[in-house]
């Protein structure tokens, strides 16, 4: 008999980090690959895997995820499958909103509790990564295991931004600690395959995905009220529950900053990227109706296009180039992930640009934007330069936000013709 799981993926917070691309959206809600957004690949991967009941939590800046998955994932009558919001809500018990992982979860087990299930899988919905999920449900039988958790082998200069924990030969979890400081790491060593020893891999990180038996978890509930799994619940839990340690091979990457944001996209555009998304599992998002791009005169290397884009640039190099993008003639893009438009330009538009000159959606003529993110809805003029660099220090600005090198266009952001951002 096929388990029976019910998937519930965590909407997030605020994401400062990945700030100003969650000013106006949440975190699982980010453009990303042109086409996609970050809580498709958590949903993709439980569709991918035959888990076909799948509750979202959200609360923060929610608006737009709630829109994308209500557009995005429609099942038919006789599947029985879903894919809903559970929003944050107040009730005459619960008078606060949703304080960490844990108590988001606590505080939906009225929710949760109405559906027939035996194991319940908690997911992030800001990660990148394809898992089989059967795999994880079936260790989790076979080692008669209470709470499963994914971890992945890191190295020393990533293991102190995770939850790191030992495992037997057993597998059991024999102790945790949440984001150990760098003196005492030599501790926390585990056992792990040669080749992730000589990547100098030997510290086991939880990736946040967690199977709990549904009595496991009540208990749990019932006797820490804790609000975070990883920083109070996890670490307690293992010395009374049995817990395991399902230790992933693949690619896996947190979405947590500007940076591994900007890079896990620019990976995207490789001969062989990390992430397959030309692999037999599908990345299900929302099937937009978009006419095919269309491309004159451009040198196009190492580009992404998600639909709809009318470019005559002259060259575009390494980019991920999102939905219904314009760019001009003339214009040179170079390691940039440009999101792309919710919609085309309107005749009053066009009427702008000609009698004020008023810059149109997308890129405008003889342009070099580099090392860069624009968020949707942008217009940028022509002779326009954006170059982000190393060199530059971290601010926030009306337009743009550069943060580690990479300059930011914020949504909506209107850059005049001949601006310099560099």
């Amino acid at each position: 008999m096929k388990p029976k799981v019910l998937a519930v993926i965590l909407g997030g917070g605020q994401g400062t980090r990945l700030y100003p691309l969650t000013e106006s959206r949440s975190k699982p809600a980010v453009p990303i690959g042109g086409k996609y957004r970050l809580v498709d690949i958590p949903i993709s991967n439980c569709l991918n895997s035959g888990i076909n009941r799948i509750l979202v939590l959200t609360q923060f800046n929610s608006a737009s995820l709630n829109s994308h998955i209500k557009n995005a994932y429609h099942f038919d009558i006789f599947s029985k499958g879903f894919v809903e919001i559970l929003a944050a809500d107040q009730d005459f018990d619960n008078k606060s909103w949703y304080q960490g992982t844990a108590d988001a979860v606590r505080k939906s087990q009225k929710h949760l509790n109405k559906f027939d299930y035996d194991y319940l899988m908690i997911l992030s919905g800001d990660q990148l990564y394809q898992m089989d999920f059967n795999n994880l449900i079936d260790f989790h039988i076979k080692t008669q295991s209470e709470i499963s958790i994914a971890t992945i082998p890191v190295d020393k200069y990533d293991a102190t931004g995770f939850g790191i924990l030992k495992a037997d030969n057993n597998f059991l979890i024999t102790s945790f600690i949440e984001k150990p400081k760098a003196e005492v790491l030599p501790e926390w060593k585990s056992e792990v395959s040669e080749q992730n020893k000589l990547l100098g891999k030997e510290y086991l990180a939880s990736m946040g995905i967690y199977v709990f038996n549904r009595d496991t978890l009540n208990r749990i509930f019932n006797e820490d009220e804790g609000n975070d799994f990883g920083k109070e619940l996890i670490p307690k839990a293992i010395h009374k529950y049995k817990t395991s340690s399902f230790q992933y091979s693949g690619y896996w990457t947190d979405i947590g900053t500007i940076r591994s944001f900007f890079d896990a996209n620019m990976d995207l555009t490789r001969d062989i990227p990390q992430f397959n998304m030309y692999g037999p599992n599908k990345v299900y998002t929302n099937s937009r109706m978009l006419p095919p791009n269309k491309i004159t005169g451009t040198r196009i290397d190492h580009v992404i296009f998600g639909g709809g884009c009318i470019v005559s640039a002259d060259t575009i190099e390494s980019s991920v180039i999102g939905v219904r993008s314009r760019i001009d003639t003339g214009t040179v893009i170079k390691n940039v992930y440009m999101m792309g438009a919710d919609y085309f330009s309107k005749t009053k538009d066009f009427e702008d640009f000609i009698q004020y000159g008023k810059p149109l959606l997308g890129i405008g003529e003889n342009s070099h934007i580099e090392n860069a993110i624009l968020d949707k809805n942008c217009r940028i003029g022509k002779n326009v330069i954006i170059k982000g660099s190393t060199d530059m220090p971290d601010g926030d600005f009306e337009t743009h936000t550069i943060s580690d090198g990479i300059v930011i266009v914020k949504k909506y952001a209107l850059i005049e013709d001949g601006t310099v951002i560099s």
